[in-house]
């Protein structure tokens, strides 16, 4: 079974899906590169996979106190 991406939670963890990257971390999370999307079921996981690390976002930002209007970088 694979971990769920824990977002914020650490400057460590990241994966790579397709040609895109997602690296964690505490304040802010990057996404570079592509990613292919076809209809298939290899496109399917790779959309799910994207989704997850997002939905974890969008969860850890929403259950944050106190969010900043922006960090100033």
């Amino acid at each position: 079974m694979q971990q769920p991406f824990m977002a914020y939670e650490n400057d460590t963890d990241g994966f790579t899906t397709g040609n895109l990257h997602i690296q964690n971390g505490t304040d802010t999370i990057i996404i570079e590169g592509s990613l292919n999307i076809t209809k298939d079921k290899q496109g399917l996981e790779a959309a799910l996979k994207l989704k997850r690390a997002v939905d974890a976002a969008i969860d850890a930002l929403k259950r944050t106190r106190n969010l900043p209007d922006s960090l100033g970088h």
